[in-house]
């Protein structure tokens, strides 16, 4: 039971040891190939294969998704990887979110799988960019498989040597995933329910007080924040000198660990990875707080460990939709804590009652985002509201000229039209409401309250294939597995307007079914 991933170079046996530890499993074997059978260069390479596989196998022919083809009673063989990426990449695939998929996949349905690989970089660096391109791939792929492995084996003519377990802690491992982000699982065509950002691009007035920027020659000079912190001073009642903008909310977040200097963080979890990713970048120690699904992802204040000195929490959090209420923020100040507020969905919420913006709170940071509401994720467009002296902390670390001009602009002309973003809101919710009422008709889904324009599922035991199929069928949306304490059965859906919506209902609903009819 679990994966074994079996290493090694051309011709070293890897394939031959691998094919004598499926049979000793004992199990039904699914042999799955990668190899074109269309090409006549691999046909002698795949004749000897086929010649040395017991004829009471299954073969079946790899496409890019892996997942979909793991049946919990048969011992799975893959050979090769190498093969496999080359395929993906030829069709345009995501290598990464891939493997991701399918090494979650594995874990949640215990099956016993094996995989054969090339042992990447055991040579000279390749000289065109497409064959480095995939070495590269080969190489992150084999190290995602070995932390998830049970056992890894390097096969050298044709003697298996069997690696030592792994030292780095399942934290390091999930490391990687921190920065994977829903906007690379969209491609050109795709209905993008991934990406979470309301659809139709930024409205008229944004453009025209873009273009104005461009008139008057803003890009001319270096760019100067002053019209921009006093707006969104005037915007949240806050004072000029609270306010910090920053290169997207991302920024503001990266900005934390060399302002603040934090001897242990606490991430509140699941929610947007970059918070922690930038800590653990700058060697701070991160203790995350994995809020419970069965409690509705309720953050509990005793649950933050009391030696932390920063908290981070996402409101409302993403990919949960949960809101935290304002009263249980507030209540996880302690003396010498900073609390850090990512409200990049708050202007989704109508009235924004969750929010602290509106007032200084000592040892609170409010971070604020204009690209999900006003479409504009190519700007970045952000900013930290802060007590001056923990403002100037920020500032003091922020690289010169971080905001643009052009993102100065746009945050001058949101600033000053609130009844924007209130109507931003009202829509957000309004398709969020119509995407959940569709769901509900879809037997064996699970999903939980979303305060912003998107709503998390959970498919028991069938995500990475329903996930494939939307795929097929031209639908991106955001596997979950990525976020600390989902897995690759949770699923991040945005909502979209009432027909878009109902195109994903729909295929999603297909999808449920085909995969619950392959797994019987």
């Amino acid at each position: 039971m679990g994966l074994t991933l079996v290493l090694g170079a051309t011709r070293s046996g890897k394939s031959v040891y691998a094919e004598g530890r499926a049979r000793a499993s004992g199990l039904p074997v699914r042999y799955v190939a990668t190899a074109d059978p269309g090409d006549a260069s691999m046909a002698p390479r795949i004749a000897v294969h086929v010649l040395r596989r017991p004829p009471q196998w299954e073969t079946v022919v790899a496409g890019d998704d892996l997942a979909g083809l793991l049946r919990k009673d048969h011992c799975v063989l893959l050979d090769g990887l190498g093969t496999w990426i080359a395929g993906v990449m030829f069709r345009g695939g995501d290598v990464g979110a891939r493997i991701a998929g399918f090494a979650a996949a594995i874990a949640a349905t215990g099956s016993t799988v094996i995989v054969v690989a090339e042992q990447a970089g055991a040579g000279l660096l390749p000289p065109d960019p497409l064959a480095r391109d995939w070495l590269d791939l080969l190489g992150e792929a084999t190290q995602a498989l070995s932390a998830a492995a049970e056992r890894a084996v390097v096969v050298v003519a044709g003697r298996p040597v069997e690696l030592p377990p792994g030292t780095a802690t399942q934290a390091d491992n999930d490391a990687g995933d921190l920065r994977h982000h829903g906007d690379t699982l969209v491609r050109p065509g795709d209905a993008d329910h991934a990406v979470n950002v309301l659809a139709g691009g930024p409205p008229q007035w944004l453009r025209d007080a873009l273009q104005a920027a461009l008139a008057g020659g803003d890009l001319a000079a270096y760019p100067r924040e002053d019209g921009a912190v006093a707006a969104l001073a005037a915007l949240h009642g806050r004072a000029p000198e609270e306010v910090v903008p920053t290169n997207g909310a991302a920024q503001a977040l990266w900005l934390l660990p060399a302002a603040l200097r934090p001897r242990l963080a606490a991430c509140v979890h699941p929610a947007f990875t970059e918070s922690e990713a930038a800590l653990r970048a700058h060697g701070v120690p991160v203790e995350r707080i994995v809020c419970d699904a069965d409690d509705g992802f309720a953050l509990r204040p005793g649950d933050i460990p009391a030696a932390a000195d920063l908290v981070v929490v996402g409101n409302p959090a993403s990919p949960s939709g949960a809101l935290v209420p304002a009263a249980t923020l507030l209540a996880l100040r302690r003396p010498g804590r900073t609390i850090v507020v990512d409200e990049a969905f708050m202007d989704m919420v109508p009235g924004e009652p969750a929010s602290l913006v509106a007032a200084a709170h000592e040892g609170v940071i409010v971070v604020r985002s204009l690209t999900k509401s006003l479409a504009i994720p190519g700007l970045r467009a952000g900013y930290a509201v802060a007590p001056p002296p923990l403002a100037a902390r920020l500032r003091a670390v922020r690289p010169p000229w971080s905001c643009n001009a052009l993102a100065l602009a746009a945050l001058t002309a949101l600033a000053r039209r609130p009844q924007t973003l209130a109507r931003n809101a009202v829509r957000a919710q309004a398709e969020r409401r119509d995407l959940e009422a569709r769901l509900a008709t879809i037997p064996g889904l699970r999903t939980w309250p979303a305060a912003a324009n998107y709503v998390l599922v959970r498919v028991p035991g069938y995500g990475p294939r329903v996930t494939a199929h939307l795929r097929e069928h031209g639908i991106a949306i955001r596997p979950a597995a990525s976020f600390p304490g989902l897995t690759a059965d949770d699923l991040r859906l945005t909502a979209r307007g009432p027909e878009a919506n109902e195109r994903l209902a729909r295929a999603l609903a297909d999808a449920v079914a085909v995969a619950v009819a392959l797994a019987r």
